[in-house]
């Protein structure tokens, strides 16, 4: 077997659901298996899916194993020749599979890839290529040095600023989100480390591969990352498991460095995620005060590119929903009739149009101001970053 797709999910139903249809469609004419190991989810979500995917493998724990855990238990049950990390909130188009796997064939030092990560208004995610967080690239970051110098080639080292979007390029560090990785590779550095409950566990392979005399590679491949919008990061323990695992990989590798930055790097953190949690507080409270103490999307505006022969469904959608909503034609402008003002959802039909078209849609602006929603036809439905339409 060329493949094996290994997706960790706890609660995201409806991503995971749209995540596997675009999976479906990337892996046609690949030998290729999916293996779900669901993290003892409460929302039905094996249940449901596993219904409307039959082919796929899905493997149910009775509790939270964490990411690592979960990861490397579904790998040691997979058989692939190459296995993929992949997160249930992306959406990949139907050429990366296929790409990732020409690339990794004709570059065999490559241990990891990982793709170009967009965010929901189609902007580059920085997370997508990612230097190795030593203790003065992490200094830099987190003084703020990265941000004002992104493409300084020391101070913007932590997300790698000065490498070109559209070629492919070596990095240092694989986001976890798309981690395509060589079975070779992984049996001769190990598997994911279980220290790391949720997050960090990505750096930590990525370092190890390297130091393993293999390569870390870019790939300007397009996938939507929804960047955990679906799960709840506006609490301490977000913050805390974040920032703490950002200290656990900087013990384990320069553990020897630890009598002179240990202190000084444990408190940068803290104080990180301490301005990160004030930053959350003062975010919520402005938001509940815009929308009159509610947290809602209310006062979006959604405009629908779909089959005319959805239309009907789409207007009862909108009918039950209270949405203000508009059909989108050709013909129409692009900045001034689409995301003219406020929070507008462009909302596309996956019967439509393929996933690699919406992604290169969103990438290229084609209408600006707009966040990208998707509408299935099957079960009559709008995903956006943070609610389920029915």
């Amino acid at each position: 077997m060329k493949l094996s797709i290994i997706i960790v999910s706890y609660n995201v139903k409806y991503y995971l659901e749209q995540c596997l249809l675009s999976v479906r469609r990337a892996i046609e004419g690949i030998d290729a298996e999916v293996i779900v190991i669901d993290n003892n989810s409460q929302d039905g979500s094996v249940d449901y899916l596993s219904k409307r995917f039959p082919d796929i493998i899905f493997l149910k724990s009775d509790q939270n194993l964490g990411f690592a855990r979960a990861n490397n238990k579904a790998i040691k049950h997979s058989r692939g020749e190459y296995v993929l990390l992949l997160n249930p909130d992306t959406v990949v188009g139907e050429d990366v599979l296929r790409e990732s796997l020409r690339f990794m064939e004709t570059h065999p030092k490559a241990g990891g890839a990982g793709v170009r990560m967009l965010k929901t208004n189609g902007a580059d995610a920085k997370e997508s290529r990612r230097g190795i967080p030593t203790p003065m690239t992490s200094f830099y970051k987190m003084i703020g040095l990265c941000s004002r110098f992104p493409k300084n080639k020391v101070f913007g080292k932590y997300y790698m600023g000065y490498l070109p979007w559209d070629i492919p390029s070596q990095i240092e560090i694989v986001s976890g989100a798309y981690f395509m990785l060589r079975r070779k590779t992984l049996d001769e550095v190990g598997l994911l480390d279980e220290d790391f409950f949720m997050y960090g566990e990505d750096i930590d392979l990525s370092y190890r591969i390297i130091k393993g005399g293999w390569e870390n590679w870019y790939l300007p491949l397009r996938i939507l990352h929804y960047k955990g919008e679906s799960t709840e990061k506006t609490n301490f323990r977000y913050v805390h498991v974040f920032y703490e695992a950002m200290f656990i990989f900087l013990r384990k590798h320069y553990g020897h460095l630890s009598f002179f930055f240990s202190l000084p790097i444990r408190l940068g953190i803290y104080s990180k995620a301490f301005l990160s949690m004030c930053s959350m507080f003062v975010d919520k409270v402005r938001r509940r005060i815009v929308n009159g103490g509610r947290e809602t999307t209310a006062g979006a505006s959604y405009c629908f590119d779909v089959e005319e022969s959805h239309r009907h469904a789409c207007q009862a959608l909108i009918r039950r929903n209270g949405l203000s909503a508009r059909f989108y034609t050709d013909t129409d402008g692009q900045s001034e009739t689409v995301g003219a003002s406020g929070l507008t959802y462009m909302v596309y039909d996956i019967s439509k149009n393929s996933f690699k078209e919406i992604l290169e849609k969103i990438s290229s602006g084609e209408h600006p101001g707009t966040t990208v929603a998707f509408y299935n036809p099957d079960n009559q439905s709008v995903i956006t970053e943070s609610n389920l339409l029915v």
